[in-house]
């Protein structure tokens, strides 16, 4: 199953409604995924500095690849470096580095060819690369993002045939084992790197300077593999609320916004200054309860807050209703998502007697300026749980640490989740030893139906196990999923080739396809 998208529409005058996205009258159409090119665009051109505006996480930020968590982390490791796949709109894993793999009939060893590539150093990208890359990843005594995707492979027993083959040995059968390549965060250094001050990559982009919680600086790589970018340079530069960066665009002080809100993008549906690149419904919004303390280590507490919660009044209020309800699973439209299970409705009097039974009268939720819509969305949710009596406070943390805080401290807080296989979804976030275990979600026998899961090679046998394992993330989990946004990107007109895709896919932030007037 695809993720669920409209034909591309990227115009200067983009009319975001509930029923949909709507084209104005005129405007030049920006180079993207459709199949019919701007007739006004002109041939792409070199040169140009293109700065872009991302919500950062000051000291937290990071340029090491592997410890990528923001998006403008992912954004600038995406500029430097490579990872042998990425996934594609709709979450199958498409080749990079890889130029194939081939399993065997057991589909517990993985034949992986590289294509020729070189690093910034002008060295080539081998097989010993890839397999120090994995190793490092893997690390027992770090956190790194992948090393949850990268667990299956048995890296003992993996070995380099030649300098542009890789053998992966599997610790058991795993079919869908190519999603592992294009796992967030799993990108290939040079063998032996381990200090990322002037990171060395085979990206499309050479590193120049980076201030964490600042700006980011990269020149065009000549000799990338899948052709040298058009731009001369790329500057990430930080911007935490979504105010700045559009005040940033429509002022000429950057080219490139990420992450804009519906009701930015309404403001300006009619301004020719602006061009607005949007990819329905591919951001995940919620709450994550924590699962191992009071009062949400109580299923039936959760289940009240799940009751509680007035979809409708979210996506219609927070997103403009620019966005799809969400029934408390993440993935909505992907390969494998449960669409049988019944859209869970608002029962406020249920709510209630399940809060009542519990003892619980108060909460407290945590917030913050670090997304679209995050202190809206909160304020709209907490006023909802009011309604059945319950006092909530509302945390408003520091936005530059919010992401690191929510991970170990508080009862519940404002998520968000851009696009990823549903399996790395789980593997990442709600195993007992995820790094991102955000809702502490602990089930000694979840893992094990996952790595059973993992582990069964018949499709329509391992169907039946994602189904089992969201119905019980349905049924108790921590994860309270309202709505789906439309990722909105906003850019000058003069700026080309930004595709309409969700985050953490291919051509999310693909400054290498990018080019300017």
């Amino acid at each position: 199953m695809s993720h669920p998208s409209a034909t591309p529409h990227l115009s200067r005058r983009v009319v975001l409604g509930a029923a949909g996205l709507t084209l104005g009258a005129s405007g030049a159409v920006l180079a993207a995924c459709s199949s019919d090119p701007d007739p006004e665009a002109t041939e792409p051109k070199t040169g140009g500095t293109l700065r872009a505006a991302f919500a950062g996480g000051g000291a937290d930020e990071t340029i090491d690849p592997h410890r990528v968590n923001l998006f403008a982390d992912a954004a600038r490791a995406k500029a430097v470096f490579d990872k042998l796949a990425d996934l594609g709109t709709d979450m199958a894993a498409v080749p990079r580095l890889a130029e194939s793999w081939t399993p065997d009939p057991d589909v517990t060893v993985w034949t992986v060819k590289l294509r020729e590539a070189t690093f910034h150093d002008g060295s080539p990208v081998r097989a010993a690369d890839v397999l120090y890359s994995y190793q490092r990843i893997a690390d027992p005594e770090a956190t790194f993002r992948a090393k949850q995707d990268l667990a299956p492979i048995d890296l003992e027993a993996s070995r380099a045939v030649d300098d542009l083959t890789v053998e992966f040995v599997l610790k058991y059968p795993l079919a869908e084992f190519p999603n592992s390549l294009a796992a967030f965060g799993a990108y290939i250094v040079p063998e032996g790197a381990d200090d990322f001050d002037a990171p060395i990559g085979s990206g499309p982009f050479k590193f120049v300077s980076f201030t964490p919680g600042s700006e980011f600086t990269a020149e065009r790589f000549d000799d990338y593999w899948d052709g040298a970018p058009k731009l001369d340079r790329l500057q990430i530069v930080v911007a935490d609320e979504e105010s700045a960066r559009i005040n940033a665009l429509l002022g000429g002080q950057v080219e490139y916004a990420h992450d804009l809100s519906a009701t930015t993008a309404r403001a300006n549906e009619d301004n020719d200054a602006v061009a607005l690149v949007a990819s329905p419904g591919s951001n995940m919004l919620g709450f994550a309860m924590k699962t191992d303390r009071a009062p949400f280590d109580d299923p039936q507490v959760r289940r009240a807050m799940f009751l509680l919660c007035d979809r409708d009044e979210l996506v219609e209020s927070v997103l403009s209703g620019r966005g799809l309800v969400g029934n408390d699973l993440f993935g909505l439209g992907f390969e494998h998502y449960a669409a049988d299970i019944p859209q869970r409705e608002r029962d406020l009097e249920t709510a209630r007697t399940l809060l009542a039974a519990a003892g619980v009268q108060s909460i407290t939720l945590d917030t913050a300026d670090v997304g679209s819509g995050f202190t809206e969305a909160a304020q709209i949710f907490a006023e909802q749980v009011r309604e059945a009596g319950i006092e909530v406070e509302i945390n408003e943390r520091n936005a530059d640490t919010y992401w690191a805080d929510i991970l170990t401290e508080g009862q519940i807080a404002s998520y968000r989740s851009g696009a990823m296989p549903i399996a790395s979804h789980i593997s990442q976030r709600l195993l007992t030893e995820s790094p991102t275990n955000l809702t502490q979600w602990h089930q000694a026998d979840f893992d094990e139906l996952y790595l059973r899961l993992q582990s069964t090679a018949d499709a329509t046998e391992r169907e039946v196990l994602y189904q089992q394992i969201q119905q019980r993330l349905h049924d108790e989990g921590g994860y309270l999923v309202w709505g789906f946004a439309d990722w909105i990107i906003g850019t000058l007109p003069g700026v080309h080739g930004v595709e309409q895709a969700p985050a953490n896919t291919l051509d999310w932030a693909r400054f290498d396809k990018v080019w300017m007037d």
